[in-house]
């Protein structure tokens, strides 16, 4: 029965890699065909990246700020707190502002991809979308994973932003620091490689909350039961993802950047 059961999972998580691939692949080569819904991709990007400013702004400048005071006090004991601004920068702009950024996100629009897609699949909408002529691949998904990569790119720039001026009040105000100082370190101490890392990474994380999310909400069955199911699903493998990419791809940049 153990070895029934394994073998049934396998198949099932085989299934679901196959489906996935299908459907994100599907929905992206509709970015190329007619007709363009502009619109749609537009109001996509105006309840994802807009509506998500707010939380974005603020665990920028928090996460900064909680950098700023944990390394300036260990940074102090090696008399080296002047470079509180290098360290924020970095971890900001490599790190810490695409993958709290991209979870943030993924909280906040996976879920609501998952279950926006998935109330109109247990209610025929998009069957009836099908019955019309009308492929809601294109119609639904393709807008949603244009969008959520575009939008998530510039939350990305804006959250470390306000990041690293976050961790410019904490060093300021709290701890006596210089501001010049610390624009000086954090700017100066930077490396195109740096940048082309933390801009490559919302890139990536972007397409893993769009395609997960519209995968889980295509995929809905069991009525309203199977909605709240697929939402939390989402929410889950598209945080698991982003981190364990966030691993590949450090270890990727690395190798070819050498830092």
């Amino acid at each position: 029965m153990a070895i029934a059961t394994l073998d049934r999972a396998a198949k099932k998580g085989v299934t679901a890699v196959q489906e996935y691939a299908l459907i994100s692949g599907r929905a992206l080569s509709n970015l190329f065909r007619r007709p363009f819904y502009g619109a749609d991709i537009f109001t996509q990007a105006d309840i994802i990246g807009v509506g998500s400013i707010p939380i974005v702004i603020l665990t920028g400048f928090f996460t900064g700020g909680v950098l700023a005071l944990q390394s300036a006090s260990t940074l102090a004991q090696f008399g080296a707190a002047a470079v509180t601004g290098q360290l924020v920068s970095f971890s900001m702009i490599k790190e810490l502002g695409p993958v709290l950024t991209s979870l943030m996100v993924s909280g906040r629009n996976a879920s609501g991809m998952a279950s926006e897609l998935g109330s109109m699949m247990v209610t025929e909408q998009i069957d009836a979308m099908r019955a019309l002529g009308t492929d809601p691949l294109k119609k639904l998904v393709m807008p949603r994973i244009v969008a959520t990569v575009v939008m998530l790119f510039f939350l990305t720039i804006i959250s470390d932003a306000i990041g690293i001026l976050g961790g410019a009040a904490v060093s300021v105000f709290l701890l006596g620091q210089d501001s010049s100082q610390y624009f000086h370190n954090a700017y100066q101490s930077l490396r195109y490689a740096d940048l082309v890392q933390g801009m490559v990474k919302p890139l990536i994380f972007g397409l893993i909350i769009a395609t997960i999310g519209c995968y889980y909400g295509m995929t809905t069955r069991g009525g309203t039961q199977g909605v709240g199911r697929s939402t939390t699903q989402a929410v889950v493998v598209s945080s698991v993802l982003i981190i364990a990419s966030d691993f590949v791809i450090s270890r990727f940049m690395i190798g070819i950047f050498g830092r």
